[in-house]
């Protein structure tokens, strides 16, 4: 009798085990396993490309400009140039432009020297003060009239002139979205035509060529035309936003 009970004893904690067992395995190696198996890179593979793109015209622009002035004292060189700067900032925000969109992106006073062969000495003939303001006009309907304003007043040096998108993500996430759209219906084509399935998704890439972008800007910076206030020609144009993306499927 006891032996009886010893042998049902051991079948009960037998299974017992084994039923812990085949419930570990569902729950925990399984999933493991299959996680695993999804981390290795598929035997069998399939890669898609696609772009997608969003047209928009710019609605800021960028641009710096300087006033560069030559002396013989250096005091009165920057009294006299920070003077012309501050009437031209001045002249900018009566425009219209706020003072977080001016930035002060350069200022120098160096010497300028003359080598005297004579002598074998270099000496100091002057100084000439470069002082530089970056820009941000976000009324681009106003951004001949600023141009042609801050020249009378002695800005000497206009560059850099560009326009750009404020809220570029919301451009590039319209672009990528189309972009993606494309290369999964083009993956199911592929694989259709193929005569393959479709398995999962293992890998995206994403490339952003450079902005085509479409406008005029022209100025005349010399002789007279420094003096004028007579407005530049511009053209904003529209920015053409690109993004290109590559899809790679498991299939089977």
């Amino acid at each position: 009798m006891q032996q009886d009970n010893l042998k049902k004893y051991f079948w009960f904690l037998l299974n017992g085990f084994l039923a812990v067992a085949v419930i570990l395995g569902v729950f925990f190696v399984m999933p493991a396993v299959s996680r695993y198996q999804d981390s290795l890179y598929p035997s069998r593979s399939m890669t898609v490309s696609s772009q997608g793109k969003s047209t928009v015209s710019p609605d800021i622009a960028r641009l710096s400009f300087s006033i560069v002035s030559k002396g013989k004292n250096p005091e009165e060189l920057a009294n006299s140039n920070n003077e012309k700067m501050k009437a031209v900032i001045d002249n900018i925000k009566s425009q219209g432009v706020e003072e977080k969109d001016i930035k002060t992106v350069g200022y120098e006073l160096a010497p300028d020297y003359r080598y005297d062969e004579a002598t074998e000495r270099r000496y100091i003939t002057g100084y000439t003060m470069t002082q530089t303001v970056g820009l941000k006009i976000r009324d681009l309907g106003k951004v001949a009239g600023i141009l042609g304003g801050i020249t009378p007043l002695g800005v000497n040096q206009i560059s850099g002139v560009s326009f750009d998108i404020e809220n570029r993500d919301k451009v590039l996430a319209d672009a990528r979205a189309e972009a993606m759209s494309k290369a999964k219906e083009k993956a199911k084509q592929m694989a259709k035509d193929a005569g393959v399935d479709l398995v999962r998704i293992t890998s995206v890439n994403e490339y952003q060529p450079a902005d085509s972008y479409r406008g005029e800007y022209a100025m005349g910076m010399g002789g007279d035309m420094m003096k004028s206030s007579i407005a530049p020609s511009i053209q904003p144009g529209s920015q053409e936003i690109t993004v290109e993306v590559a899809l790679t499927y498991a299939i089977k």
